[in-house]
Formats: C-alpha cells, sequence, structure tokens
C-alpha cells in the first residue's frame, strides 16, 4: 500500500508539472498573439491616421444614378485631382480640400447638369467609418478616416472611395510609388499592399471598430 501511494504521489507530481508547462506554454503563445496583434491594430490606427479619403454617394442605386456617380467621380479627379499631386501628408489634403470646396462642388454640380439631373451635389470634409475596403492594388483596414464625401441628391446609394493622399486614385497615381513616399512605415505599407497576408487580422479589426462606431458614433 505505500509503495501504491509513493507511485500516486509520483504521478500527481508528473501531472502537475505538465500542467504548469503545459499553462507556461499557452501564455507565452498568448502573449506572443496579443504582443503581434497589438503592433497590427497599432500600424491600423497610424494608417488611418495618415490616410486622406474620397467617397462619393450616389442618388440611388439605379443603373443610371451608379453611372452619374462615376462621372462625377471621374470629372472631379480630371478637373481638382492636380490639387491633390504634391501634398505632403494627409492635413495638408484635408486643409487643400476645405480651401477649395466651393470649385469641387462646382465642378461636381455642372457635370450633373451636363448629364441631364437636376440633383443637388454637396462636399465637405468629415471623420466617417468605413468598413475594410479593397480597391485594385491595395486594401483598407475598417475605422474611421478622415476624407472628403462627395453626395448626389438623396445620397442613398451605393458609394465609390478611394484615396486622395498618398495619391493612389488619381489618373496619373503610381499606388505602390506614392505609398512609399508617404509618411508611413513598412509594416503599414506591406497591410495595405499585401491584405491576404493579414486576413484574420482584418477580420478582427473590422469587429472591433464595427462594435465600436456603433456605441461612440
Amino acid at each position: 500500500m505505500e509503495n501504491y501511494n509513493i507511485y500516486l504521489l509520483k504521478i500527481q507530481q508528473l501531472l502537475l508539472k505538465r500542467k504548469i508547462i503545459i499553462s507556461i506554454a499557452v501564455g507565452l503563445l498568448a502573449s506572443i498573439i496579443i504582443a503581434t496583434f497589438t503592433g497590427f491594430m497599432n500600424d491600423c490606427q497610424e494608417i488611418r491616421h495618415s490616410v486622406f479619403r474620397l467617397h462619393i454617394l450616389a442618388n440611388s442605386d439605379t443603373t443610371e444614378d451608379q453611372e452619374l456617380k462615376l462621372k462625377v467621380r471621374d470629372k472631379i479627379l480630371e478637373e481638382t485631382g492636380y490639387l491633390f499631386k504634391d501634398v505632403k501628408s494627409s492635413k495638408e489634403a484635408e486643409k487643400i480640400a476645405n480651401e477649395n470646396m466651393n470649385k469641387i462642388i462646382d465642378v461636381a454640380q455642372k457635370e450633373v447638369y451636363s448629364q441631364g439631373y437636376d440633383y443637388k451635389v454637396n462636399a465637405y470634409v468629415c471623420n466617417m467609418y468605413f468598413n475594410t475596403r479593397d480597391y485594385e492594388q491595395f486594401s483598407l483596414p475598417a475605422g474611421k478616416y478622415d476624407a472628403l464625401r462627395v453626395t448626389i441628391g438623396d445620397a442613398e446609394g451605393k458609394n465609390w472611395w478611394c484615396v486622395l493622399y498618398p495619391s493612389m486614385c488619381l489618373p496619373t497615381a503610381k499606388p505602390k510609388e506614392n505609398l512609399e513616399k508617404s509618411n508611413l512605415e513598412k509594416s503599414q505599407t506591406d497591410i495595405i499592399e499585401q491584405p491576404q497576408k493579414y486576413k484574420a487580422q482584418f477580420a478582427i479589426v473590422e469587429i472591433y471598430e464595427s462594435i465600436k462606431n456603433k456605441i461612440f458614433g
């Protein structure tokens, strides 16, 4: 009986050691995940602070209104895109947008009229929420961004978006080159250019930012 008790005690000690080792391993793994994700979250926040977006909202989702939205987009980029060509920061892009707001509205309004519509066009700079968005050569994580927002008519249709700084949607823009010239760190440009590497992180950020936006607006 005594030998049995000793044997049982040794088994219990081994199990305890195993639990301790597993707990330490799990703790280390959790720390690594948290540290990695915290870094990703911080990079996403820097991206939001360093980007100035263009957001155009159509009157409705009819084929005609959606086509009009794209014509307005083309005209804005064609006639005012040069204003943002050589800007050095998102704040400078925002300042230029505000200083030239009347011109931007006028260009868009004339295009609406020329297409035979009487929709009222409005434009303003705001800080607004975006879901994770994909645009040809790049993606941006969900969250609130400063943006030049252009609304057409009732503004109840699907939107079109792009990035004015770093210059990534102008007719002569070179997204990769302009990203490299921006104030973003390499880890941040990597997130924008290679989102497929961060699918899980993008999904988690979107859930978190969506909840935060619903609670705090």
